[in-house]
């Protein structure tokens, strides 16, 4: 009886480490005119897994989840082969962008636990569909297991969507500190804070490119009555994601430069390795505004190409430092309606 009892158990945990391995796409999902994809596999399987970002070493993900729409994203860390998924941050508050430190023994998260243990309320949609900027959002640092949280920016404002340079020097992140939604820099100890945009308007979501001279980042504009709309949202800590362009600009702010111009919600940009390239996820193709794929465009604004195909959501694209493999998230090959998941593919020119 012992020994069955055994050969169960092992039974079963082998069953659980196959199901946490990643999978191939199955034949049934792969979308033919994806030309630049190839070998996709699924590394993540329920829930609305986003924002996953590569460590500096390329062998593990950082990205934020939740399983039930009563549930507040919270941080987790999960191998390249879809293994050892780990549950990083508190699992109070709601937590979102997070990001390796380059060391690999650190990373970075904003989170709203400090200020409650439990979920913010959900954004009024009487107001539209609209993206809370909860001013209880700090940033933290921990170390790579969970441990030795502290703060990294505590101020007044929403201090959320940092990112790191992949020279290891500087970090990029959104704040509402100014009074208007603006993109600002620090140091790795979270000093030497510098406000680098002061247009009205959104500017957020920024990552620089792979040699840290450049970033690239969406950004609004409203004018007349769309800025007064925007600032009376802004007054109760919301924004419309509706016309959000894709812009670069050198790593201090300087020299932007529009590459979208399209007024469609242009979101998650990113450098291809080769610095002349950014790959962004956009609603451009949909008329209803709801269908979001992956769209690559030079640095010049030229040469605008679609690469996912699929009718849902892509986004979230980072490219490795070789250019040879991307990964994204998408709602393909779902358990359920809804869900996001996490994917990796072999990326080909």
């Amino acid at each position: 009886m012992k020994r069955i009892a055994l050969i169960c158990a092992a039974i079963l945990l082998n069953s659980v480490s196959v199901m946490a391995q990643a999978r191939p796409l199955p034949e049934s999902a792969i979308v033919p005119q994806e030309k630049h994809l190839s070998n996709i596999r699924q590394l993540t399987f329920e829930g609305e897994n986003a924002e996953a970002y590569l460590s500096f070493d390329e062998k593990r993900l950082i990205f934020q989840s939740h399983n039930n729409e009563n549930d507040c994203d919270q941080i987790y860390s999960i191998n390249l082969d879809g293994s050892e998924r780990n549950l990083i941050s508190t699992g109070k508050g709601r937590t979102t962008c997070s990001y390796f430190m380059p060391d690999g023994k650190h990373i970075l998260y904003a989170s709203t636990h400090e200020a409650a243990a439990e979920c913010p309320p959900p954004a009024d949609m009487s107001n539209g569909y609209v993206w809370m900027l909860y001013p209880s959002f700090d940033i933290f640092t921990a170390t790579a297991d969970g441990k030795e949280l502290k703060p990294l920016i505590k101020r007044p404002g929403y201090d959320a969507e940092a990112t790191v340079s992949p020279k290891g020097d500087r970090i990029v992140f959104t704040s509402t500190h100014s009074g208007d939604i603006d993109l600002y820099t620090c140091n790795l100890e979270g000093g030497d804070i510098r406000q680098i945009t002061n247009l009205p308007g959104y500017d957020g979501g920024a990552f620089f490119s792979f040699d840290g001279t450049k970033i690239v980042y969406r950004a609004s504009r409203p004018q007349g009555k769309e800025l007064e709309e925007y600032r009376e949202l802004l007054a109760k800590n919301m924004i419309k994601p509706r016309n959000l362009e894709i812009y670069t600009a050198n790593a201090d702010g300087s020299n932007p430069v529009q590459l979208t111009n399209n007024g469609k919600a242009n979101f998650a940009p990113f450098f291809h390795p080769d610095g002349k390239r950014v790959i962004f996820s956009s609603n451009i193709g949909d008329p209803k505004g709801r269908n979001f794929d992956l769209y690559m465009i030079n640095t010049d604004g030229s040469g605008l190409e679609r690469i996912t195909h699929f009718d849902g959501f892509d986004g979230f694209p980072m490219f490795t430092r070789d250019g040879k493999t991307l990964v994204f998230c998408s709602n393909r090959n779902n358990a359920k309606p809804g869900d996001t998941n996490i994917f990796i593919a072999d990326w080909k020119d």
